[in-house]
């Protein structure tokens, strides 16, 4: 048992991280400490200045621990690592998990490449970006490439130059061909070099070709020709006009603001290149435990530059952060050179955040009822069938079906819902093994078992490495479990349950008789629900998706030939016969208890295969 005023009692005044735990073993919150002797001790000491939100986490706290690190900035890199990978309930959340591109010019090869890239490496390459869009990347890139003839092709030249044929673009007048020598090295390279220009964003020299050309294809009256460099022209400028200048200085800079309510906030950042203004980007932010703006903007910028590859030099922000310089040596250091963190006060940079300030709040206005209709849509129904059961609080349900077609081998399915959405990496597929034909009783027991068994023993290893909690899909068990069916159902899953010694409530979704959802099966008893509910909704979605992806595992076992009828066990019984004997009896019960006599009297059966049909069965049944 953790007592928590023992374990206070012992914890180091040095820096590091400290991880909540609620009495499911679920890490709840993690935070970082210069002492994590007085930052702990504080959650559980008597105080008027806790917020609601706090006490509510408090509250839920059955047990905490923690890691002692060198300094301050390790126990930050650690608190992001660790909010990243357990994205606990009551930290502030970073929703979104946007990857940005980048333009790569392979300037390390003898004839580079302008290519497409999601990553920034630290190779002798140069990138460009990040860009908020992919579209306009791969737009841009393809104007660089018809208007300087820029290689597409991966070969390695000049080792390559005269092996193969010249590709398309070479044809359509996009490549000038350096792997057939067409281009030197030294021409090749000055096309290089004013795509660099190009993408530095210096456009008049550009503008100024494609106009010249354009004039003299015109007065040479090759009009398609001119209408090819009217089309480019076109194009360069709505890229010139896409980046607008900011200011006179050339730094890199994110233009950081937010603006919030109760629950939820949403930060917009200007990304600034050269002085450039190349894109702008709003994040949905879950607030929880968070209150003042540093706070928010603190979580903000160690998750979201914990992800992103590009650091600018500056970053402008509506509010200083807590922990700013710890955040500032970070950044730093993963850049390699001194970024500032700045919190303008007058001019056109105090303007500047309040501008993205104004951004984000006409975002979060416009968001707000999209994101109370979609809590509604996901915790709200949530809490609403928790709520027609009686239960204190759903956050998992698992769901369970199984799959057959007459004759086939069964396969079960297990999806899994959190707060309302599907988590389909903890979604499984079961092909059952102890059960021959269509018995789903027999074939959801077998799943049933399989699935608590497996995570028992799961968690009896974990406990033997020393390892506490619940790291896997098997190993977290349901707040609820969700029969596709009555109480047959539902009694088979308590049989299991109860022979496994666990204690999960099980509710069954009650049918009508046109196979539709009218009630759950919950205690013995049919509780009618409202239809038009968040909450039938939501279990009329976990349903179909859980029958969804049994029907996909079973199609595509067919689709492999490992699932076969039994039916194709039998000497002399082929495919043609196979399917006549189903069309014929419609099920493969009915093939089973047919005389000898019954079966010879099926269109392409004859008297020898209908005894092999009927003595197969004696024989299996024995």
């Amino acid at each position: 048992m953790f007592d928590i005023e023992e374990e206070l009692k012992k914890l180091p005044a040095q820096p590091g991280v400290y991880l909540m735990h609620d009495k499911r073993d679920e890490i709840i919150y993690v935070g970082k400490a210069v002492s994590l002797k007085n930052r702990v001790r504080q959650y559980f000491q008597s105080s008027r200045n806790k917020t609601a939100k706090i006490e509510q986490m408090v509250s839920r706290i059955a047990r905490f621990e923690y890691i002692v690190t060198d300094s301050e900035l390790e126990a930050l890199v650690l608190e992001c690592n660790l909010i990243k990978e357990h994205r606990p309930r009551y930290n502030t959340m970073l929703k979104d998990d946007k990857a940005y591109p980048y333009i790569k010019v392979t300037v390390a090869e003898d004839f580079p490449r302008v290519l497409f890239a999601r990553t920034m490496k630290k190779d002798k390459n140069k990138y460009f970006g990040p860009y908020t869009s992919a579209g306009a990347v791969k737009d841009t890139i393809d104007l660089i490439h018809k208007i300087y003839q820029i290689r597409t092709c991966s070969r390695t030249l000049p080792r390559d130059v005269g092996k193969g044929r010249p590709c398309l673009n070479y044809h359509i007048r996009q490549c000038k061909a350096p792997c057939q020598g067409y281009i030197g090295k030294e021409e090749y390279g000055e096309n290089i070099s004013q795509a660099l220009e190009f993408l530095n964003g210096h456009y008049g020299k550009v503008l100024g070709l494609l106009e010249e050309k354009m004039d003299k294809a015109s007065e040479a009256m090759d009009f398609e020709k001119a209408i090819e460099y009217r089309d480019l022209l076109s194009n360069v400028k709505k890229v010139a006009q896409k980046q607008k200048i900011t200011s006179n200085s050339q730094q890199d800079r994110d233009i950081i603001a937010l603006a919030k309510d109760d629950k939820d906030a949403v930060v917009q950042v200007f990304f600034v290149r050269e002085g450039k203004l190349i894109g702008r980007e709003h994040f949905h932010v879950a607030i929880a435990t968070a209150e003042g703006d540093g706070q928010i903007l603190s979580s903000f910028v160690k998750q979201f530059y914990a992800g992103t590859p590009f650091l600018p030099k500056e970053l402008w922000v509506q509010a200083h952060l807590e922990d700013s310089e710890v955040i500032a040596r970070w950044l730093s250091a993963r850049k390699g050179q001194k970024v500032h963190i700045v919190v303008p006060q007058k001019g056109d940079k105090e303007r500047l955040v309040e501008l993205a300030k104004k951004n984000a709040a006409l975002v979060l206005s416009q968001d707000k009822e999209k994101i109370k209709r979609e809590e509604l849509r996901t915790i709200g129904a949530m809490n609403q069938v928790a709520g027609w059961l009686g239960l204190n609080q759903v956050r998992r349900m698992e769901a369970f079906d199984i799959s057959n077609i007459s004759g086939y081998e069964s396969v079960g399915s297990m999806v899994v819902y959190e707060d309302g959405k599907p988590k389909r990496n903890d979604y499984r597929k079961f092909r059952i093994r102890t059960v021959v034909g269509p018995n789903d009783y027999a074939s959801m027991r077998e799943v049933l078992a399989r699935r608590f068994g497996h995570g028992l023993e799961e968690r009896e290893r974990l406990k033997e490495k020393g390892v506490d909690g619940e790291l896997g899909s098997f190993t977290r068990f349901p707040d609820l479990l969700m029969m596709d069916g009555g109480k047959g159902q539902v009694n088979i899953a308590l049989e299991v349950l109860g022979a496994l010694g666990l204690d999960i409530p099980v509710c069954g979704m009650v049918k009508d008789d046109f196979h539709r959802t009218r009630g759950l099966y919950f205690r013995n008893v049919e509780i009618p629900v409202d239809k038009h509910s968040e909450g039938f909704q939501l279990i009329t979605r976990i349903q179909d998706e859980a029958h969804r992806f049994a029907i996909e595992y079973h199609r595509s076992l067919r689709g492999k030939g490992q699932v076969h009828s039994v039916l194709d066990d039998i000497p002399g019984i082929g495919d043609a016969r196979r399917k006549a004997l189903m069309r014929h009896f419609k099920s493969l019960e009915a093939i089973q208890e047919a005389s000898q006599e019954e079966l010879a009297q099926v269109p392409g059966m004859n008297r020898q295969s209908a005894q092999s049909v009927y003595q197969f069965f004696r024989e299996k049944g024995k």
